[in-house]
């Protein structure tokens, strides 16, 4: 079995689930993911798992979270007073916000509490720290 080379563009169809069995995304129904291989266009353990495969192969792969989204880290939780926040901006558990680091950086970061003086702020990745299953079918190297 001849390993994927570097610069190799593949499709793949796919589809991933948390540990629970939730399905977080798929390609089901849509035109297959296309990416290259050494790019850094997909996570990690994804690519390294298609490396590895021959066209028209099918596997199941569990990703640990080190090799996807990486832990889910607590500096990025933060606490901001409301009165620091523009008095437009919807502030509902869940909402997903875009915020501009001093650098000019833009991060999105989604309210997971909401108290009477101010909202907590979770800028991690929201499969940070999950282990993810990913059903693949290699469709095209």
């Amino acid at each position: 079995m001849a390993k994927i080379q570097d610069g190799t563009v593949v499709k793949v169809h796919y589809t991933g689930k948390l540990d629970d069995g939730t399905v977080f995304d798929t390609s089901d129904g849509r035109e297959p993911l296309e990416f290259t291989i050494g790019q850094g266009q997909v996570i990690p353990g994804f690519e390294n798992a298609v490396k590895e495969m021959e066209l028209g192969e099918k596997k199941t792969i569990t990703i640990p979270s080190d090799e996807a989204y990486g832990p889910h880290n607590e500096d990025m939780v933060i606490q901001v007073p409301k009165e620091h926040l523009p008095p437009d901006i919807p502030q509902d558990v869940g909402q997903q916000l875009l915020l501009r680091h001093p650098s000019g950086q833009e991060f999105p970061a989604t309210i997971i509490d909401v108290s009477e003086d101010q909202i907590t702020l979770d800028a991690n990745h929201p499969l940070a720290g999950q282990n993810l299953t990913f059903e693949i079918e290699l469709v095209s190297a």
